[in-house]
């Protein structure tokens, strides 16, 4: 499933299932084909996936064991901050525009 997050107040956000429902969890909703961030819910979200943020770079910055170490190169792959940055902005915009945030519709 792709998810295309829509708002008047900014351009469209698209989001493949698995980044998309790690998102929606954080900011408390169940994925779902469609569904809506409303503006009074907004800076709580916004607030979730900050800290969630932080939890995952925290949790990046922990050597898991003594390989992780060994491998200073490695790459993580992409990380929640660059997953949920899209998101996060255009909840910004909508939240000072108050607009809501929709998808599948």
């Amino acid at each position: 499933m792709i998810y295309k997050f829509k708002s008047k107040a900014a351009g469209d956000v698209i989001m493949l299932a698995p980044g998309g429902d790690a998102v929606l969890r954080i900011i408390g909703k169940e994925p779902a084909a469609k569904g809506i961030i409303e503006t009074a819910d907004m800076p709580a979200a916004m607030k979730a996936i900050e800290h969630a943020v932080a939890a995952d770079e925290a949790m990046r910055k922990q050597p898991q064991n003594d390989d992780d170490q060994a491998k200073p190169g490695k790459g993580d792959g992409v990380t929640l901050r660059q997953r949920a940055w899209p998101l996060l902005e255009m909840m910004k915009r909508s939240h000072g525009a108050g607009e809501s945030i929709v998808w599948g519709v």
